[in-house]
């Protein structure tokens, strides 16, 4: 029982660790890639869909993503969904839209590492929470005189580690973040 507790916190952990990646790819680093436009959602014939869905999107050069719409009656939609965009992106349109990427200021830079600490915080609030879940489920099984209190002892001190393990791989994560956005 315990063990399935844990199971499943670990694998909401891991969830959560990916939802951080998915949070820091959002986060510029001054290079182009694809990834960036992923959160931009798009009006098609009447529902908001992914860009991806509506366009191929690719790396033109280094500091510039193509967008490629599969309709060109869909370049008018797409380059006002990436401009209302939170990313401060200004797409240049003709048959294909060209989203420029600006250099990053070292203001900038300073900012986008704001983003990620957040991001990174979020995370490890997350991962508090479900470890608060899981001691949780076992103080009920304890009160229900399912388990013993060494048992309950012992399961608060396995969720403790696996969860010191998930926010040393989430400060690690941010840190390479910090690095790669630092990096001209």
């Amino acid at each position: 029982m315990i063990n399935d507790l844990k199971k499943d916190g670990e694998q909401r952990m891991q969830k959560t660790l990916e939802s951080l990646d998915l949070g820091f790819q959002k986060v510029r680093t001054g290079r182009a890639h694809p990834s960036i436009l992923n959160g931009v959602m798009v009006p098609y014939y009447g529902s908001d869909v992914p860009l991806n869905q509506v366009a191929n999107v690719g790396a033109e050069d280094s500091r510039t993503l193509l967008v490629q719409p599969f309709e060109r009656t869909m370049v008018a939609a797409i380059d006002k969904a990436i401009r209302e965009s939170d990313l401060g992106l200004n797409p240049i349109t003709a048959d294909a839209i060209r989203v420029p990427l600006p250099a990053l200021t070292e203001e900038t830079r300073r900012d986008m590492q704001k983003v990620a600490r957040s991001e990174a915080e979020n995370a490890k609030v997350a991962l508090r929470n479900i470890r608060r879940d899981i001691l949780g489920d076992v103080k009920a099984l304890l009160k229900e005189k399912e388990i013993s209190e060494d048992d309950d002892r012992r399961a608060g001190d396995e969720v403790q580690k696996m969860t010191d393990k998930f926010v040393a791989e989430v400060d690690s994560r941010l840190a390479a973040k910090e690095a790669e956005l630092m990096k001209v």
